[in-house]
């Protein structure tokens, strides 16, 4: 069996989300008159942080949000209440309730108005700390939500928004809706050789390569969905898919379940479908990095690149590990970081 992928930059979190507490009538009337409360604002995606200088400990986070004074952001779109942060800043202690303030383009502007200053979750993934990428992977997720949930979906009627920000009701019929989330699939395939199989997206550069992955049909189990991904998408009939591990992906509302699943001996010749996948190739170790000036592999935000990485034994911009250090798939490793 291989082993569990580890921390995955967005499935990071040191922040309680204190469901408890949403119901209440007044919350945001008590969040809001509470001079502990902080307010994490987002504009289209993006948010606001500062850098931090370089200390003696190299596993600190290189950047951290900005959280406001609730007398600093007035106004907001829409407003949740994220929850109450696990772990202290320099600027804030642990127990930090934070709410989120979706702001128009005007109430961005007047806040920060240097577009550069704002900056996206796929740049800030892997240099945010716990807390910070825990907040920012929750309020860009429920407010991807909230901005397609306007309406109710069985009568169009306008929904309230309730709950802290995590409920909207309809007036009419009085239907609760709820967050949802999309669940893909993304698989590592290996053939005998222990060889990765990577596809070029037809919506892609022509150099880039990731793994093959899909969304879970209605009634499928992931195992399924593993399966039958691959096939339509490369021809390659696969057996025994195990779960790896999970993260979010609110691009705009999805959650990639990481599997791997071994390729049947004789079905390994590859057929991309010529519509999403153009191209398909069997890679090993040794091929990624003679290649490495050539090819665009998934970004550090990804749960893609970890599972690549965790196969290839090491980070990707340095040399695979010498053949005797590398376990056979499926075992666990010692040399992988």
């Amino acid at each position: 069996m291989p082993r569990p992928l580890g921390d995955l930059p967005l499935a990071r979190s040191a922040v309680d989300r204190d469901g408890a507490h949403r119901a209440r009538a007044d919350l945001f009337d008590e969040l809001l008159a509470e001079d502990a409360t902080r307010v994490l604002p987002l504009w289209n995606g993006r948010v606001l942080v500062r850098d931090v200088p370089a200390g003696a400990d190299s596993a600190s986070p290189s950047t951290r949000l900005t959280l406001f004074r609730t007398d600093e952001v007035t106004s907001a779109l829409t407003r949740v209440y994220l929850g109450r942060t696990l772990t202290a800043s320099d600027d804030e202690p642990a127990g930090t309730p934070v709410i989120l303030a979706v702001l128009t383009d005007a109430a961005a502007g007047e806040l920060q108005p240097d577009e550069q200053r704002w900056r996206g979750l796929r740049e800030l993934a892997t240099t945010l700390g716990d807390r910070d990428a825990g907040l920012v992977t929750e309020s860009v997720a429920i407010a991807n939500w909230h901005a397609s949930h306007t309406h109710c979906p069985r009568c169009g009627t306008p929904t309230v928004v309730e709950q802290g920000g995590w409920m909207r009701r309809c007036f009419v019929d009085n239907n609760e809706i709820f967050p949802r989330t999309d669940p893909a699939v993304i698989v590592r395939v290996l053939d005998d050789q222990n060889r990765i199989l990577l596809g070029s997206n037809a919506l892609w550069e022509n150099n880039r390569w990731s793994l093959l992955a899909g969304f879970v049909e209605a009634g499928e189990s992931f195992e399924a969905a593993a399966a039958r991904e691959v096939a339509e998408e490369s021809g390659v009939v696969v057996v025994d898919p195990v779960y790896l591990g999970s993260q979010p992906w609110p691009f705009p509302a999805s959650i990639m379940i990481g599997m791997e699943a071994r390729a049947v001996p004789g079905s390994t010749q590859l057929q991309p479908d010529g519509e999403e996948i153009l191209a398909l190739r069997w890679f090993s170790r040794d091929d990624i990095w003679a290649e490495r000036d050539d090819i665009l592999l998934p970004g550090g935000s990804s749960i893609a690149h970890e599972i690549v990485r965790d196969w290839y034994g090491g980070p990707l911009d340095e040399p695979p590990p010498a053949a005797g250090t590398q376990a056979s798939a499926g075992e666990p490793r010692t040399d992988a970081v």
